[in-house]
C-alpha cells in the first residue's frame, strides 16, 4: 500500500481568548483530505514559548477532535499510532486555547499520512 506523508507545521504567534475558548492559530494551518483517499494522524509534537499552560486543539470539520496541553516553556510529543481514519473531504485545523490576553508563540508539527 502506497502512502503519502503530509504535515501541518510551523511557528505561530497567538493571543489567548481563554482556555475554554479555542481559536484558530494565526495563518490557520489546515489540511483537506483529497478525494479518493483517507488520511490518518500519526503524531503531534509541540512547543510552548510562554510561561503559561496552553493547549493546541486538533479540529476536524469545525469540531475539536484532540487536545494537546503543553506546559509553560515546555514541549510534548504524542504518538497517535493511527487512531482513526479521516475520510475524503475532511478538513483538519490546528487551533490554540490559552489564558485570555496571553500573547506568545507555539511551535507545532502534526504528521499525517494519506492512504
Amino acid at each position: 500500500m502506497q502512502s503519502t506523508p503530509r504535515f501541518l507545521q510551523g511557528v505561530f504567534s497567538f493571543e489567548g481568548k481563554g482556555l475554554d475558548r479555542p481559536a484558530p492559530l494565526d495563518a490557520g494551518p489546515s489540511y483537506v483530505v483529497p478525494g479518493g483517499v483517507a488520511a490518518q494522524a500519526v503524531y503531534f509534537r509541540g512547543g510552548n514559548a510562554t510561561a503559561e499552560l496552553v493547549c493546541v486543539v486538533l479540529v476536524r470539520d469545525g469540531q475539536p477532535m484532540r487536545y494537546f496541553p503543553i506546559g509553560a516553556k515546555g514541549e510534548v510529543h504524542v504518538p497517535l499510532r493511527v487512531v482513526e481514519d479521516l475520510l475524503s473531504g475532511t478538513t483538519v485545523e490546528l487551533w490554540i486555547a490559552a489564558p485570555a490576553g496571553l500573547a506568545g508563540t507555539v511551535i507545532v508539527d502534526l504528521g499525517l499520512v494519506e492512504v
